[in-house]
């Protein structure tokens, strides 16, 4: 349950993934650990491993259930944002239902993972007329999976998008117009599920250093195959906040959507750097996708 604290095992197969499911672990190890004390009560010999036990489970409730409890609402005054993010699973997500979300919530910026050439194009009929530009990191010879696709709505006026291909699934960052200083990204990281992955991880994590550590505000989203329980995640976003947990919606699964959402891991974020205040945020079911997205509201300074 704490192997991320142990030796470094939370960047080591199979570790990493049970690093993952570490709510649910602790919620099976709380309902262990109220049986062993009652068991030491009559059994002495019970009462070593009740001890340990139960300091395992105060440690790892300490890292767990305050993303559980939201944070103090941000102060009203600044200007709104709303950001949509979503992993369409290779392209499947329903178009017609991502538009649908587009529609209703309007949100300023939507960033939508494994969605290339081919995911945009069908996308761009529906929310075009709605206003919105969009951009593809990758062009039709690729498939769907190794893209994102970023709507920017007509309202930010002419921002300016840099798609970065130095990591296997290109990253690509939104700035100027309406957003001022403010950088938008995209993201997706390598998924940790084989040995010979945990490299290509760590690297594409520690890129996200550089917007949660930079002198510029800004906005990350998308899948990044890690919880707010893996280390290497928390490391790399020192100078961020996660909107879910600001909310209390930290423990909300994104991933598997067919399970849930009590049973899920939380991989796919919205983070924001200090300054930027998170007034709601909500994981939504969308059909045709193994995920879920998160759509929030924030507010940014303002101006000075």
């Amino acid at each position: 349950m704490l192997p991320d604290l142990l030796f470094g095992l939370g960047g080591v197969v199979p570790f990493v993934q049970l690093v993952a499911f570490r709510p649910q672990i602790l919620a099976v190890a709380a309902a262990l650990a109220v049986v062993l004390l009652a068991a030491a009560v009559r059994r002495r010999y019970a009462r070593p491993f009740a001890a340990g036990l139960l300091a395992i489970v105060l440690v790892a409730g300490w890292m767990v259930l305050p993303r559980a409890v939201a944070d103090p609402s941000p102060a009203a005054a600044g200007r709104p944002l709303t950001v949509l993010t979503l992993n369409t699973y290779e392209g499947d997500a329903d178009v017609a239902a991502v538009a649908a979300v587009i529609r209703s919530e309007r949100p300023d910026l939507v960033s939508l993972v494994e969605a290339g050439a081919a995911y945009h194009s069908r996308l761009a009929p529906l929310v075009e007329p709605l206003g919105y530009r969009l951009t593809s990191t990758t062009g039709p010879e690729r498939a769907d999976v190794w893209g994102i696709t970023v709507a920017v709505t007509g309202r930010l006026g002419a921002v300016g998008t840099r798609v970065d291909t130095t990591t296997p699934f290109p990253m690509i960052e939104v700035s100027g117009g309406g957003l001022g200083a403010l950088r938008f990204v995209g993201f997706h990281s390598m998924a940790p599920t084989e040995p010979h992955e945990l490299p290509e991880w760590t690297r594409d994590l520690e890129q996200v250093k550089r917007w949660c550590s930079g002198s510029t505000p800004a906005v990350v989203t998308g899948d990044f195959n890690a919880t707010l329980d893996h280390s290497l995640l928390r490391s790399v976003i020192a100078g961020c906040d996660d909107a879910t947990a600001a909310r209390g919606q930290g423990l909300v699964a994104t991933w598997p959507a067919w399970v849930p959402r009590w049973l899920g891991a939380q991989i796919d974020h919205v983070f924001v750097t200090e300054g930027i205040g998170v007034v709601s945020a909500a994981v939504r079911d969308v059909p045709g996708t193994d995920h879920r997205a998160i759509l929030t509201r924030l507010v940014l300074p303002a101006a000075g």
